[in-house]
């Protein structure tokens, strides 16, 4: 998905993360790998199963809206995204793909038991407004799901070559183009504000162990990021190197940045 502009004029996949930069798929992917098990295991939780229908904003490779098809037995998945190129490599029945701007008033018709939307909104400065727009295309008796990073370096987390890292990452992402690693702490609050119900929220932080999909992914983020990152004046390019050779050692003891999932139900039946 697009962020509009922030003051710096940056967006998410033109001033970093571009999606037809040598194995950004593959980036997107080891997220995937990471998370999509969690990801999965509240949806089921959630009830997804045969007969939704479901959006999926921010449909990335298309991971999560392929289980929703081949293993919950959705009956069809619309995945949103602002460059569909992953998405589209494999068509598979009943999804359906679009190529829109989630900022974009009327970027969809419609509405859906399920709105998903995982890594997207944490990109985007009018994130309060969005929630209440995506919880309009919640159906009646359905959920909206959304899924975002939680930045645990503070004040208090020890030095390490990993934390100095994520600390410039963090501020050169909301530096260029306005990311907010601390934004899904008011997703529960935010999604009652949409009068949405039965509010719930859960953490998952994945293991940083040497040669592990989360691991890779923050090595790949942070080779992308890199401009920004050095941009903070809070690293140099020998302490990105470094951290990256944390990440991939014994020596590595560290904590993930967190997902935090927030989930809320559109009051009402849902459709039989």
């Amino acid at each position: 998905m697009r962020p509009r502009e922030t003051a710096d004029g940056g967006r998410y996949g033109e001033s970093v993360f571009r999606p037809e930069q040598a194995g950004e798929g593959e980036r997107i992917d080891y997220g995937a790998l990471a998370y999509d098990d969690i990801t999965w295991a509240r949806l089921r939780a959630l009830g997804v199963g045969p007969g939704w229908r479901c959006l999926e904003v921010g449909a990335g490779t298309g991971t999560i809206a392929r289980r929703l098809l081949d293993e919950a037995g959705a009956a069809s998945v619309l995945a949103v995204d602002r460059d569909v190129r992953f998405v589209s490599e494999r068509p598979t029945p009943r999804l359906d793909v679009l190529e829109a701007d989630v900022t974009d008033p009327g970027f969809v018709q419609g509405t859906f038991r399920l709105v998903h939307a995982r890594f997207v909104l944490m990109h985007l400065p009018e994130r309060a407004r969005l929630i209440t727009a995506l919880a309009e295309r919640v159906a009646p008796g359905g959920v909206l799901v959304i899924s975002d990073a939680v930045d645990l370096t503070s004040d208090r987390t020890p030095a390490t070559p990993y934390t100095a890292a994520m600390r410039a990452m963090w501020q050169g992402l909301r530096d260029t183009i306005g990311t907010d690693a601390t934004s899904a702490l008011s997703y529960p609050r935010l999604l009652r504000g949409a009068g949405l119900a039965a509010v719930g929220a859960e953490v998952h932080v994945p293991p940083l162990l040497p040669g592990s999909p989360i691991s890779r992914f923050w090595a790949d983020t942070w080779e992308r990021s890199r401009a920004a990152m050095l941009a903070t004046g809070l690293v140099d390019d020998a302490a990105v190197d470094e951290a990256v050779r944390y990440l991939d050692s014994d020596a590595c003891a560290a904590l993930s940045a967190g997902m935090l999932t927030a989930w809320g139900w559109k009051p009402g039946n849902a459709a039989p």
